[in-house]
């Protein structure tokens, strides 16, 4: 029988190191129509991972793109929203989880009338300085801009250095896969 508190000498039971982000806070930046908050990133965990929260208006979300370097994971929280998969689309509820193993040609629509609520994160981290790079930085208690007909690539630079690309979008139709 040991007579040293395996809590004191331990280094686990008082090893810190978590990241704690309270409700409302985190970047929050307008990324076209849609509202993106940076919840965590690269620099606090140790680049394994990148996590935001969104809301998506209606018509709101990316157009199709692949991530070479990263895989990316979607689980919606309120709304319903139109992933591609490949060459097919799916369609998730509020309680829809969505996984994009990286190469893989995605994107996700709101094609409803009410804004989407989601998270979404990546890993590795890090991806996060492409996500918000065509952003605008949010004003509180202002809606974002209407989403414009001729949308900006994100830099060039920043495509190459997290391996993404831009896609052709197989347009607004009704994908050959179930789920539509």
């Amino acid at each position: 029988m040991s007579l040293i508190d395996p809590h004191v000498t331990d280094p686990r039971y008082t090893k810190r190191g978590a990241v704690y982000v309270p409700a409302g806070e985190g970047e929050t930046s307008w990324v076209f129509a849609d509202t993106y908050t940076l919840k965590v990133g690269a620099q606090e965990t140790n680049g394994s991972l990148t996590f935001l929260e969104a809301t998506v208006p209606p018509e709101g979300g990316p157009g199709p793109h692949v991530h070479n370097d990263h895989d990316e994971a979607f689980y919606v929280i309120s709304g319903e929203l139109e992933f591609l998969n490949g060459d097919e689309t799916v369609t998730a509820g509020a309680g829809g989880f969505f996984f994009v193993p990286r190469g893989t040609r995605h994107r996700f629509r709101n094609r409803g009338h009410h804004a989407v609520k989601m998270i979404f994160f990546f890993t590795p981290g890090g991806i996060e300085e492409l996500i918000l790079a065509g952003g605008t930085p949010a004003e509180p208690g202002v809606a974002p801009p209407i989403r414009e007909l001729s949308i900006a690539a994100p830099p060039t630079e920043l495509m190459e250095r997290y391996a993404t690309e831009l896609l052709p979008d197989p347009g607004p139709g009704p994908g050959p896969g179930p789920g539509r």
